[in-house]
């Protein structure tokens, strides 16, 4: 089959090679998914670079989400059948013609989804139902403020915050970037390119939850915007990992930080994600509530194009690969 291998373990985009691999046969816990489309992720760049290594048992090849139709099942994956239309959160492997997943990972495409857009969804859905929902409690008529709000997951956080009721401030970097995230369903959206966005977020009312991926200067900041008993989920920090905090604000207004990573967790706890992600996630994906937008669109062949993309940081929603 066909794959992208990184040339030299870590590279440049440049680096990114298409290859002859021999087909993944699945053990008795898996499936084996013929893939038609794979979604194109920041963490696959940070892969590529030498800077996220996949975890133990893991594919080395890149791409942490796939759609596509089911084409071998192990002994125990008795819920699918070959053919079965699936999409699913991988730990590596998406960048491929084929690739195994333990079947608790993957889900039923959502009722008139293409596979492009299904595969879109795992990586940005589990990692925003976890940390926005279940670290971050947001309820209906609560406010979430989302940092990055035109990236894959940010677009995707807009989306499921909006279907669950919840009002959503969003910030991203140019007057464009803020017209589409309200266009997306942002009710106030901030240009962070124009001046502090704290006063804003403020004046509408604060936020009960944040969703940040920027880090750096913007921790301190979201503790001003953050209302008592209000919870700030840090899931990157591409600003900068270490930061200064005034402790006394955090005590004084009840404050909760906290943070995760998605890749990391064991099987167990990710499949149970997925269930959660089914019953409470799908539903919103059937009614036609949750379609993050697709930037761009790539052949397997371009992967390198494909982070091209996301490195020039212009992209809005996902990236997403062909084969």
């Amino acid at each position: 089959m066909r794959a992208i291998e990184v040339r030299g373990g870590a590279g440049p985009a440049e680096a990114l090679t298409l290859a002859e691999v021999p087909v993944p046969r699945p053990k008795a816990n898996e499936i084996l998914i013929r893939v038609h489309a794979a979604g194109v992720n920041r963490p696959d760049l940070l892969q590529r670079q030498g800077l996220y290594p996949p975890p133990p048992g893991a594919s080395d090849v890149l791409g942490l989400e796939v759609a596509g139709e089911v084409a071998m099942v192990g002994e125990d994956a008795v819920r699918w059948r070959v053919g079965d239309k699936v999409t699913a959160l991988l730990g590596g492997g998406g960048y491929a013609e084929f690739a195994t997943v333990d079947a608790r990972h993957a889900l039923p495409i959502p009722h008139e989804l293409s596979y492009v857009d299904a595969a879109v969804l795992p990586e940005t859905v589990f990692t925003v139902w976890t940390n926005v929902f279940e670290r971050g409690g947001l309820k209906a008529g609560q406010a979430l403020l989302v940092h990055g709000a035109t990236s894959g997951i940010g677009v995707t956080a807009i989306q499921m915050a909006k279907a669950a009721g919840a009002k959503v401030i969003a910030t991203s970097r140019g007057a464009e970037k803020a017209a589409r995230a309200k266009s997306l369903g942002a009710d106030l959206s901030i240009d962070s390119s124009a001046g502090d966005f704290v006063a804003a977020v403020r004046e509408a009312g604060g936020a009960d939850v944040i969703l940040d991926m920027v880090g750096g200067d913007f921790v301190s900041r979201n503790l001003e915007c953050l209302n008592t008993d209000g919870r700030l989920v840090q899931i990157a920090f591409q600003a900068g990992a270490t930061v200064e905090l005034d402790l006394r604000r955090i005590m004084l207004k009840r404050l909760t930080l906290t943070g995760s990573t998605l890749r990391s967790r064991d099987p167990d706890e990710k499949a149970r994600l997925a269930a959660a992600v089914e019953t409470h996630v799908w539903p919103w994906a059937e009614a036609g509530l949750l379609k993050p937008p697709i930037d761009a669109v790539f052949p397997l062949e371009r992967a390198a194009d494909a982070h091209r993309r996301l490195d020039e940081g212009t992209h809005v929603g996902k990236v997403v690969l062909t084969a």
